[in-house]
């Protein structure tokens, strides 16, 4: 998966969890379920499966999970570190003009405009 897609399926995640906490701040009951949830499918995307041979030692299975898994949690906490640097950028700057809703989908449309220029 590209690091930009990763990106578009982390502000799903970050929107999903805004509209979240928004309904349960209202004492309303979340409706999501966990493995439907976009973080849930985020998860299950993004990470490989591991095949780890039978004859393998310790250290040879956690050698390998280890290279099997960091590229991939370096990718989903870039993705989050950027979407938070953006967010906070906006706050810092003390603009008031745009909500965070927005602002992702603003994101969201001018990653998936790169990745259509990129074809």
């Amino acid at each position: 998966m590209e690091q930009s897609e990763i990106i578009l399926r982390a502000i799903g995640v970050l929107t999903e969890t805004q509209e979240m906490v928004r309904r349960l701040s209202k004492d309303a009951e979340p409706d999501i379920e966990t493995e439907d949830a976009q973080l849930g499918r985020l998860v299950t995307e993004v990470f490989p499966s591991i095949e780890i041979p039978a004859e393998s030692s310790v250290e040879e299975a956690a050698e390998a999970t280890i290279a099997a898994l960091m590229p991939v949690t370096i990718s989903l906490v870039g993705a989050f570190a950027f979407l938070f640097s953006e967010l906070a950028e906006v706050h810092d700057s003390g603009r008031t003009d745009i909500k965070t809703a927005d602002l992702l989908q603003h994101l969201a449309l001018r990653l998936s405009r790169s990745d259509d220029d990129d074809r």
